[in-house]
Parts: structure tokens; C-alpha cells; sequence
């Protein structure tokens, strides 16, 4: 798997160097991160802008690339042995994702499930989540009703984030939750809306339509495990 950027390449380094297998570097970086890398892997390759380009796809890799282990998709039977989960239901952007799986790390989710789609661009969302994407597992559900009807049998409250909601203040939650967060267009179903357990929101001081999808989720997170 080839992964890009400054700040991914410092996260494997730091956190999971035994993955890296090759670095390429685009530019000259300081001697000391240098060094790092060179302790990891003898396997450093001096590439120009063209080499550079068609490894990353044309991505914005600011002079760092690298190869390293594949990374493999969690599974959904894994992920409802937690205790904490976060749903995305048909949410597509890489870049709302891996902002998201950055809160749910941070917040100690045990894990991110996207739902209502059939597979996920993995290498993108460990770009866009800053690392954070190596650290919690992310599944992929293709039913959503499937999924929550799981979820529910194992004993998870399902609270669905919507405008419309109850103030996420007032909400004490179970021990066993799972946040459902609707796309940013369309946001919950109304067959989404039938089986959840309670429909929460953020109550905002003053009048707008509504948060980014990576905002709200971070803001619910933080009340879910921390309270009002």
C-alpha cells in the first residue's frame, strides 16, 4: 500500500514504524528525521517530481511517500465487541471521514462502521485522518437496517444525530451506544429514524442551518463521553 504526506509518514514512524517498508522522498528533509527513517528501513529511495507524482496519483504528498504493509478493513464482528461506536450512514467524503475518525479516536470510540455503502477508499481516510485511521478500526456495512438490527441484539442504544433532536445536554447515555450520523445532503432516513432508541442535537445559541458533519460529530462525542 502506498501512503503520502508529512504528517501520515511522521505518524507511522512514531507509531507503527514495523509497517514502513520503503520511503520515498521527493525533497530534502532535516538531518534528524532523516536519521529516524533511517533506523526503520535501509530502504529510502531519492525520487523526482514525475516518480513522486505517479506514486501518489497526482495527491498532494509534499515530498514524502512510502509503501508499507496493507492496512486491512476491520470487521463489523469485531467492532460489536465494543462499547462505543460511531456510524456513518452513506457519508462518501474521504475528507468528513477521516476528520471524524480522528474525534472518534480522540474521544475513545472503540471504532468507526460506514454504513449504506460497499466499500470505502481506506488509503484516502489514513490520509485524511491524519494517522489516526491506523489506530481505530473502521468497518464497512453495505445494509444499514441489517446493521442496526445487530447492534440492537447485542445490547447498543442507537442515537441518531438530527436537527430536530432532543438536546444532547439533557440525554444520559447507556453504556452501550452507537452514534448514527446521517450524510451531509440527506442526513438520517426515516427507516434510519424508525429503529433508533433517541434523535439528538445540538442546541446552538444563535440561528444557522447547521454544523459540518466532521464538526457536529466531534461536539457529540465529546458530550457522549465527557457530559455537558
Amino acid at each position: 500500500m502506498i501512503v503520502y504526506g508529512k504528517q501520515l509518514i511522521l505518524h507511522l514512524l512514531q507509531h507503527r514504524p514495523a509497517d514502513i517498508e520503503t520511503i520515498f522522498l521527493a525533497k530534502e528533509c532535516e538531518p534528524k528525521l532523516f536519521s529516524q527513517m533511517a533506523k526503520v528501513t535501509s530502504k529510502i529511495c531519492r525520487i523526482d517530481e514525475r516518480k513522486a507524482q505517479a506514486l501518489s496519483k497526482g495527491g498532494h504528498h509534499q515530498g514524502f511517500i512510502a509503501q508499507i504493509k496493507d492496512v486491512e478493513q476491520a470487521s463489523f464482528n469485531e467492532l460489536k465487541k465494543g462499547s462505543f461506536l460511531v456510524i456513518l450512514d452513506e457519508i462518501t467524503d474521504v475528507g468528513n471521514i477521516g476528520a471524524i475518525v480522528r474525534s472518534a479516536y480522540a474521544f475513545g470510540a472503540d471504532g468507526v462502521i460506514l454504513s449504506g455503502v460497499k466499500t470505502c477508499n481506506l488509503e484516502a481516510i489514513l490520509r485524511t485522518s491524519s494517522g489516526a485511521a491506523f489506530e481505530l478500526p473502521i468497518a464497512v456495512c453495505a445494509s444499514t437496517k441489517d446493521m442496526m438490527n445487530e447492534l440492537k441484539q447485542m445490547g447498543f442504544m442507537l442515537y441518531g444525530a438530527d436537527m430536530q433532536g432532543r438536546d444532547v445536554k439533557d440525554v444520559t447515555f447507556a453504556p452501550k451506544k452507537a452514534l448514527i450520523m446521517g450524510s451531509e445532503g440527506k442526513g438520517l432516513s426515516p427507516k434510519v429514524k424508525e429503529k433508533l432508541d433517541a434523535i439528538i442535537s445540538i442546541k446552538m445559541a444563535r440561528a444557522f442551518d447547521s454544523l459540518n458533519v466532521s464538526a457536529a460529530t466531534a461536539i457529540l462525542c465529546d458530550r457522549i463521553v465527557n457530559g455537558s
